[in-house]
Formats: structure tokens, C-alpha cells, sequence
């Protein structure tokens, strides 16, 4: 049921807008008759007109008539004239008046008249029993309402009495959680006179690591006693004795200040750097030297890639413009920064392809023989058709799953608009290709259509026949 009502609603609104047209030619009908009347009726006067002009031209008027007479009938040739002047402009000024005159008949009957009838056709499909209907629904969602509203105040005050009692319970809450912070206050404080003075106690702790640190770095930097007699020898002083010796062993040491006692070492550790510095240095030229000849290959594979894609989109170029325009010639120039042309460039092991300054396109809708022009010689017709001919070629070269082109077709004529549907069709076997057009050499080849109509200030796409396309592209060429 819904689908046969939904294309009951269609038919019925179809039928509508039907009758809106016919509603249209009717008032038109009347001015175009009127019109033919006032044509017809201006016809005849004229034909009339002339029957009697020609008659009294066929007769010796001017023979017969005095020398005053023949000034009057000289004065009033001039009035006739200009009289007919002013006929001719007063004519083409009511034409025109006539032509805004049906403008604002079709503004207002397109518009303005169609709005009320739509109106009043609302209006008239809106019926009391629906109404009653609608008020009905309304009362009972109503009642429904308020039977929810009275259970949402039950419920409010049944919340409001368990706030009132999680209030309390807060309270108290919030007294047992006061008394818990004044214990952790106090133990706070507690454990801050406690750290002060564990801190002390590492701080002399510290102390005393670092005095038994330096007596052990003495003790290591006085080395070990290679002879027992020594030992013996020094076991017997009392400690003054071994402070006085130890002041005379410290200036025999001050003698030799001077002496860098770490030179060995250090020309050592230096020694290695070096030699490690210099397989480095070593590791670096060999990996410069892979680096470029890493980059010579892709350099070379990048200008072999650009002319093997330069020659094969030239070669298409040439032969999908071939196709386009018979017995037409063009053709891909790589141009150097020298200013020379060349359609197959060769780069060699010197040359580089950053010596090239771009690619020009030659063109002769004449033939291979006649004299090639470039893009800035051509009309806008012939720009489109090789700017197509090139994105062809490129297609051939690196086809697209599809393709959407906005009335290309525009600036051509038959013979090429239809060499371009030809080519579109060729390819198309590989690809998809959408095209919007108001001519009707594209509609030949193709395999779908869609119409864009405007209505009610809304576009509507739908899916239209052949026929229907050729109708429409032929009435817009006609009224265009």
C-alpha cells in the first residue's frame, strides 16, 4: 500500500504541474491569437497600401501636374518619409513594451498565481475530520502528560526526603573526617621533627664518609712498601718523627711538580683516537663515494624515466590527434634553456634533464607539411581539442577507473564534437567516462542519461531515455 500511495502522491503532483502548464498555453494562446489578429489586420492594410501605391505608380501623375503642385507633392513625399520613420520606431517600441509585458504575465503566472493555487489547494486538502483527529491525539497525549508529570512529583518527594537523609549522613561524615584530620595534623608534625633530625644524623654520616674516602685515597696515592726493613724501620718512630720525615718526603716531591706525570697516558689514549678517528674517516669515504654513485644511477633512471614517459605520451598525442582532426598534425617539443626544440630529446652521461626548460605543443589542423603553431596562435574551439587530444594521450599512457568532463564539447563544431564522442566511445572499454553536454553528438554512443531539471528552487537529477535527451538538447540548441 504505501508504494501505490507514494506514486498516487507522484501521478497526482505530475497531473498538477500538467494543469499549471496547460493553465499557461491557455494564457499565452490569447496574446499570441491577439497578436496574429493585429499581424494579419496590419497585413492586409499594407497589402491595401501598396495595391493603391502601386496603381498610382503605373499612372503619369507628375505629367499632369502644375510646377506648385509638383513642390507640394515633393514636400509631402519628405512628410511620408518621415512619417514612416517615426511609424517604424514607434512599431519597434511597441514591440518591445509588448515583449515586458508578457515578462511580468510570465513572472506572474509562473510564480506568484501558481504559489496561491498551491496555497489554496493545501488549504483545501487539509479537512475538518482531520483536525477533529488531530485534536484528539493531542488531548489524549495530554492526559498521558499529566499522568507522568503527577508520577515525577512522587518520585521528586520520595528523592527529597533520601537528599534530606544523605544530608545528615554527610554531617556526620564530615565530623568524623575533621577529627581524622587533626590526627594526621599531629602526626604530620611529628614525622617533620623526625626527619630533621635523621636528616642531621646523614649529614654526619656524610662527613665521615668523605674524611675515611680521603685518608684511603692518601694511604693509595703513597703506594705499597716493596721492603719489610722499611716497616720495621718506621715502626719504632714515634709520630713526630714520622711527621717530620713525611714534610721532608712531601718537598722532595715539590721538586718534581712540574713533571706531567699523566703524558704517558695520555699520548696512549690519543694514539687510539687516532687510529679510531682514521678508520672512521676511512668508513665515510667509501660511503660518500656509494652515496654517489647511488645518486648518478637514479639520476640517470630519472631522466630515463621522464623521456620513456615524454616519448610515449608524444606518441599518443600524435596519433589521438590524428583521429581527432583528420589529416591534422601535432606533435610534443622538449625545449632546452637555450631556447633549442627537440620532439625526441636524447640525454646523454654529460647532459643532465634539468637543462630542459619545459615541453611546447605544435599543432597543424592543415597537415604534417603546413606550418605548425603553437598554443597562443589558436582559437578557443581548437585549444579544447588539444587540451582533450593531450588528456587522451595521457590516458593511454596511465589510465583512470574514470572520467568527468563539464561540456567539452562547447567551443567545437559537429565534425570534431563528434570525433570526440567516437574517441570517448573507443575508450570507454577500459574506462568509465561521464560527460554534461547540450549537444547531441555525445548522446550518440552513449549508455545512460540523466536530466537536471529546476523546480521549486530545487534541482531534481532523474534518469531519462535517449529520446528524451535528444529532445531536450535539441530544444535548448533551438532556444539558445
Amino acid at each position: 500500500m504505501p508504494f501505490y500511495r507514494g506514486n498516487f502522491d507522484k501521478l497526482k503532483g505530475n497531473i498538477r504541474l500538467m494543469k499549471e502548464e496547460l493553465v499557461g498555453i491557455e494564457r499565452y494562446r490569447h496574446t499570441k491569437e491577439r497578436l496574429l489578429i493585429q499581424a494579419s489586420s496590419n497585413l492586409e492594410a499594407m497589402q491595401t497600401t501598396r495595391s493603391g501605391l502601386e496603381s498610382e505608380l503605373h499612372q503619369e501623375l507628375m505629367a499632369q501636374l502644375s510646377v506648385s503642385d509638383q513642390r507640394e507633392m515633393d514636400n509631402l513625399n519628405d512628410d511620408i518619409r518621415s512619417l514612416t520613420q517615426e511609424n517604424k520606431a514607434a512599431f519597434s517600441t511597441r514591440m518591445k513594451l509588448e515583449a515586458d509585458k508578457n515578462k511580468v504575465e510570465n513572472l506572474l503566472t509562473n510564480n506568484l498565481i501558481r504559489r496561491r493555487d498551491e496555497l489554496l489547494q493545501a488549504l483545501q486538502e487539509i479537512s475538518v475530520e482531520e483536525r477533529k483527529r488531530t485534536l484528539e491525539n493531542n488531548k489524549s497525549e495530554l492526559q498521558l502528560v499529566k499522568k507522568k508529570l503527577e508520577s515525577l512529583n512522587a518520585d521528586i518527594k520520595v528523592y527529597d526526603k533520601k537528599v534530606q537523609e544523605a544530608v545528615k549522613k554527610q554531617k556526620l561524615c564530615q565530623e568524623e573526617l575533621e577529627k581524622w584530620k587533626l590526627i594526621e595534623k599531629e602526626a604530620q608534625d611529628n614525622l617533620n621533627t623526625e626527619t630533621k633530625d635523621f636528616t642531621k644524623v646523614y649529614t654526619k654520616q656524610n662527613m665521615l664518609k668523605q674524611k675515611l674516602d680521603e685518608c684511603q685515597t692518601k694511604i693509595s696515592d703513597l703506594g705499597a712498601l716493596s721492603n719489610t726493613e722499611l716497616i720495621t724501620k718506621y715502626m719504632s718512630y714515634s709520630s713526630k718523627n714520622l711527621f717530620k720525615e713525611l714534610e721532608k718526603a712531601n718537598s722532595n716531591i715539590k721538586r718534581f711538580g712540574h713533571v706531567n706525570k699523566k703524558a704517558l697516558d695520555q699520548f696512549v689514549s690519543f694514539s687510539e683516537q687516532k687510529e679510531k678517528l682514521v678508520s672512521r674517516k676511512q668508513e665515510l669515504d667509501r660511503g660518500h663515494q656509494k652515496i654517489e654513485e647511488l645518486m648518478t644511477v637514479l639520476e640517470q633512471r630519472k631522466c630515463d624515466a621522464i623521456l620513456f614517459t615524454f616519448k610515449q605520451v608524444s606518441m599518443y598525442f600524435t596519433q589521438v590527434f590524428a583521429k581527432l582532426v583528420p589529416g591534422g598534425f601535432a606533435q610534443l617539443v622538449m625545449k632546452s634553456a637555450g631556447g633549442v626544440e627537440s620532439a625526441t630529446p636524447c640525454v646523454g652521461e654529460e647532459d643532465n634533464i634539468d637543462n630542459y626548460s619545459g615541453v611546447m605543443i605544435k599543432v597543424s589542423f592543415a597537415g604534417q607539411g603546413s606550418e605548425m603553431r603553437e598554443m597562443n596562435q589558436l582559437s578557443g574551439g581548437q585549444k579544447s581539442l588539444v587540451a582533450l587530444g593531450l588528456i587522451f594521450a595521457i590516458q593511454k599512457c596511465d589510465p583512470a577507473p574514470f572520467y568527468l568532463f563539464d561540456e567539452i564539447d562547447q567551443a567545437l563544431d559537429p565534425q570534431h564534437r563528434k570525433a570526440v564522442a567516437d574517441m570517448i566511445h573507443e575508450m570507454s572499454d577500459h574506462a568509465q567516462f561521464i560527460t554534461t553536454t547540450f549537444r547531441p553528438e555525445l548522446l550518440f554512443h552513449a549508455h545512460k542519461f540523466y536530466g537536471v531539471k529546476f523546480r521549486n528552487k530545487v534541482s531534481h537529477v532523474e534518469c531519462v531515455t535517449r529520446d528524451t535527451a535528444y529532445d531536450f538538447v535539441e530544444d535548448d540548441t533551438t532556444h539558445g
